[in-house]
């Protein structure tokens, strides 16, 4: 078959590890996507720097064994701001269009359950620079008396930016600066909200007229342009003045049309005039053009304040508000309160007695009422009383009072709320006071202080009110820890007593006040009663689905436990297996058990399968699903180990070498073989191996070399771990061919690192930080002195070498590699020639390392130097004999100090021995310093020291 000619796979000794490899999470946070720059800060950290609105990517590299997963979470930037879950289970955290509210601190989190989890942080700061803004300010001051005065000009640009702007001022095109003459001050003001210059005009001149351009820049960090606005100033320069065309309060009625008018009274520049409304936007279908806004058939929704703000930058805005009040009366209300005096909570003749009437209306204080008796107008004598605005109630509310009570004073009395001559309808109440006028009493109906109700379902609480009149209820819940009823509210009220829930949930649970209310019944103490709601739900279990593995012939104790439920007892518990009802198991000898169990002794082949146990307490019922077996757990891929790839030039195939360790390999019976599957991804049938092995033990590294592998092809591997049960979890992964690089030839292929590609060279995923790429225009100008090199070998300032950055938050120790491309071996020697740079009283070492990838991947220390070389560019060649495929990597390590940089320049690969001589003298570039020129110490004697004193000549 095709399939067959393409891939054969060729059963090679197994490699069985002794020592384990599991490993702990490690982690390291690298950028991608959009980012400005990645810079190292002052205080202890890396910080990534990017454009408001571009893309942040960030990746957290992980290594150990298993493999760690990754959470990533965030701060944010302040510290009044909140920890934030960014729920991201990705070792990749993306985010479109950052926004600066989105800068802060990003930890990636990896854990793999050995040892503890790693956790790396970056903080990410989001650069961005907003439109500035220009006021300007003028005064005036009397000088000697009233012979003259003075007039001072402050023009204020603020501007909201990070980093911090930089300001300019221009006058015209001239460029203005702190006090270059007596008339000019550049200052920045105390306690401001941003970041704001003034420009002081002190005692305005006539040349002061003129116009003036703020201009903020961020030194065009991240590509973000400089930004300016220019204000032009004249003699005539003056802030807004308004004036409204009505009074400050407007009342009007409902249905008609509102209009005002804000007029500029004055303003130079000719001001913006700005309508607005509070709490809330303008009314739908209002129209708000210049200085006239317009309101069509208002309505008593539309009170309120509106604003008419006029600005222009010069001075403070002017602001001129209307409280606009649409004519509107509700909620009648009522009060009997019997006499006060003598503590009387009943009505009772030769007392006092008090009724009261109240509406809510807009205006309040334009609310009259008029009392009436038996349908005829009230009047008022020695024994009947009508007062306004009774300080024991609410505003504008009218009382009469009856002193010492008859029997000829009862009858009805109705209270009458009318607005004077508008179109407003009146509202009214009616009392009726007898003998049959009585103070309420609450209770609770015989059988409902106790309501229970299933989940889900809906219910009526009762209270029932007597007395004459008969209030409403006010209903409220008694937990304080719940608070709120149902509704949302945390009181209601019901006219009949009855408080209906729909759909009641078990939160809902507890006891339920209900109370007299003080408004249209008796202004009396209130009376009040409970009643409880019992919310009866199923069961809530534990664990409703686990993973139960065993070894066959030894027992199994299967146990669902009852958390939560109401009643919170089991009725019953059933158990099925696959589906099929199981005899009751005996209950436990405890008589109220909160959990069932099942033995299984022992597990057999036949035993395995699902189990369900579902539990019920006479509302619902509840499963706990448990999928016992003895099937052995899921290999665990290696993949700390590099893709050990080996290509054969010839039959244009390539091998991989499969390494994975079994998960817990003691949990079941030893694992006696695996079965691997391998499919080559454009095709549909796969190949299938038999890999006998011999006892697994936890965190033993098993190994598989697949080989003829077809070049390019990538391939899906799954291997399945068989025991005397059967076949256990399979785990897959894809297999990718990596194309290595044509060996080194004898042409020349040094490189100059002048490319961004840099020869196709890479930083090492698992370092503590990174080199740079940089030349002498590109460097940080604020580098440390004493050490660096100032160029590249050639000398010029156009050109790229590789440098590593020692400052903080470096650490002592703390590396760097840098990883060349893969190549394939075509000779039995080769020669690795380069310059290196290493100045400074702190230098570390430069260590020359050679990773060979011939099975798995070995890594050798084939050159290494420590300490200060001086400020020169010194020549290295070492000689190397890898076994396969190999890369090699400059490693840089810091040292105890800032003032260890270290650089590389001018690497070249080539095929046998290296030069004798190992320095070229027309190499050695010194670099100029401060001081007395500095000659490394190995180059103190010899024919080389006359050459280098006569160049220093």
């Amino acid at each position: 078959m095709e399939v067959t000619c393409l891939l054969l796979l060729t059963l090679v000794p197994m490699y069985c590890k002794g020592q384990g490899v599991y490993a702990p999470a490690q982690a390291q946070i690298v950028h991608a996507g959009q980012a400005c720059v990645v810079k190292e800060d002052n205080i202890s950290e890396r910080v990534y720097t990017i454009r408001e609105g571009d893309t942040l990517v960030l990746q957290c590299l992980v290594t150990g064994h298993p493999r760690p997963q990754v959470r990533w979470t965030k701060t944010a930037g302040s510290a009044s701001d909140k920890f934030q879950e960014t729920s991201v289970f990705n070792e990749t955290l993306r985010i479109e269009r950052i926004a600066r509210t989105q800068g802060g601190r990003y930890y990636c989190k990896a854990e793999n359950g050995v040892g503890v989890p790693a956790i790396k942080s970056i903080r990410v700061d989001v650069q961005y620079l907003d439109e500035p803004v220009l006021t300007v300010h003028q005064t005036v001051s009397d000088v000697r008396g009233s012979f003259y005065q003075e007039k001072t000009v402050f023009l204020r640009c603020t501007v909201n930016s990070n980093p911090p702007a930089r300001f300019i001022w221009k006058r015209g095109s001239s460029t203005l600066s702190h006090s270059q003459d007596d008339g000019v001050d550049i200052y920045e003001p105390l306690y401001t909200q941003g970041e704001t210059k003034v420009l002081k005009l002190k005692n305005l001149r006539p040349q002061d007229y003129a116009s003036y351009t703020c201009q903020v820049s961020v030194r065009n960090v991240c590509g973000i342009p400089d930004k300016a606005i220019t204000f032009s100033l004249t003699n005539t320069t003056a802030p807004p003045a308004l004036k409204l065309s009505v009074n400050e309060t407007l009342v009007v009625n409902p249905g008609e049309n509102v209009t005002v008018h804000c007029f500029l009274t004055g303003g130079d520049p000719q001001p913006q005039v700005l309508w607005s409304h509070g709490p809330g936007p303008l009314p739908l279908g209002s129209r708000a053009q210049g200085g006239t806004l317009t309101i069509p058939s208002v309505q008593a929704q539309d009170s309120g304040y509106y604003n008419c703000t006029a600005i222009n930058n010069v001075g403070n805005p002017a602001k001129k508000t209307v409280n606009l009040l649409v004519r509107s009366m509700r909620n009648a209300t009522f009060q009997i309160t019997p006499d006060v005096i003598k503590e009387s909570e009943s009505i009772q003749l030769g007392q006092d007695l008090k009724l009261s009437c109240h509406v809510d209306a807009v205006p309040q204080e334009k609310v009259s009422y008029q009392w009436y008796k038996n349908g005829k107008l009230a009047r008022v004598s020695d024994r009947l009383l009508v007062t306004r605005n009774d300080p024991e109630l609410p505003a504008v509310t009218s009382s009469l009072e009856l002193i010492d009570l008859r029997f000829s004073d009862y009858g009805t009395y109705l209270c009458v709320a009318s607005f004077q001559g508008a179109p407003v309808p009146d509202l009214s109440v009616e009392v009726n006071i007898s003998s049959e006028t009585v103070p309420p009493t609450i209770s609770v109906p015989k059988g409902r202080s106790v309501v229970m109700v299933r989940e889900g379902s809906s219910v009526e609480l009762q209270c029932e009110v007597r007395g004459k009149p008969r209030p409403p209820v006010l209903w409220s819940r008694v937990d304080k820890e719940a608070g709120l009823l149902p509704s949302g509210a945390t009181m209601e009220e019901t006219p009949d007593g009855k408080l209906r829930v729909e759909r009641v949930s078990r939160e809902m649970s507890g006891t339920y006040r209900c109370q007299t209310a003080r408004y249209n019944g008796f202004n009396v103490r209130s009376r009040e009663a409970q009643v409880q709601l019992n919310v009866q739900f199923p069961p809530v279990v534990e664990p409703t689905s686990q993973d139960v593995r065993q070894a066959l012939g030894r027992p199994v104790l299967l146990r669902c436990t009852l958390l939560r439920g109401s009643p919170l007892r089991i009725a019953s518990a059933v158990w099925r297996f696959n589906g099929h009802l199981l005899p009751t198991p005996p209950a436990p000898p405890n008589e109220a058990p909160d959990h069932a169990e099942l033995r299984l002794d022992p597990l057999t082949r036949d035993s395995s399968g699902s189990y369900e146990c579902t539990i019920s307490n006479d509302v619902g019922a509840a499963s706990c699903l448990f999928q016992v077996s003895a099937k052995a757990y899921s290999p665990e891929f290696y993949y700390d180990t590099p893709n050990p790839t080996r290509s054969h030039k010839l039959s244009k195939n390539y091998s991989y070498v499969l390494q994975w360790t079994q998960k817990e390999p003691d949990a079941v019976d030893p694992v006696l073989s695996y079965r691997l599957d391998v499919r080559q991804l454009s095709l549909r049938t796969s190949v299938t191996k038999p890999i006998p092995v011999r006892r697994v033990e936890k965190g033993q590294l098993l190994e598989y070399i697949l080989t003829d592998l077809k070049v390019p092809h990538s391939y899906e591997v799954r291997l399945t771990p068989i025991t005397t049960f059967g076949a256990g979890d399979m785990a897959a992964r894809i297999i990718r061919y990596m194309e290595p690089t044509n060996s080194p030839n004898l042409s020349d292929n040094t490189c100059h690192f002048e490319d961004e590609k840099i020869c196709g060279y890479t930083q090492d995923r698992a370092d503590n930080f990174d080199w740079t790429r940089q030349n002498a225009l590109t460097q940080n100008p604020k580098r440390s002195p004493n050490t660096g090199p100032p160029t590249d070998i050639s000398g010029t300032p156009e050109g790229y070498y590789m440098f590593i950055e020692t400052s903080r938050p470096r650490e002592l120790g703390d590396r760097a590699r840098l990883v060349s491309p893969l190549y394939n071996i075509s000779a039995k020697l080769y020669c690795v020639s380069f310059f290196y740079h290493m100045y400074g009283k702190h230098i570390g070492s430069l260590n020359l390392l050679v990773r060979s990838r011939n099975k798995g991947a070995l890594e050798t220390h084939a050159w290494s130097l420590s300490g200060n070389r001086g400020n020169s560019w010194q020549q290295a060649h070492v000689p190397i004999n890898p076994s396969g495929p190999f890369q090699i990597i400059f490693e840089g390590v810091r040292g105890s100090g800032y003032l260890g940089d270290i650089a590389i320049d001018d690497v070249s690969l080539k095929k046998g021995e290296c030069p004798r001589k190992q320095v070229d003298p027309n190499k050695v570039v010194v670099m100029p310093s401060s001081g007395a020129p500095s000659l490394p110490g190995p180059l103190l004697s010899g024919p080389l020291t006359v050459f280098l004193l006569a160049m220093l000549r």
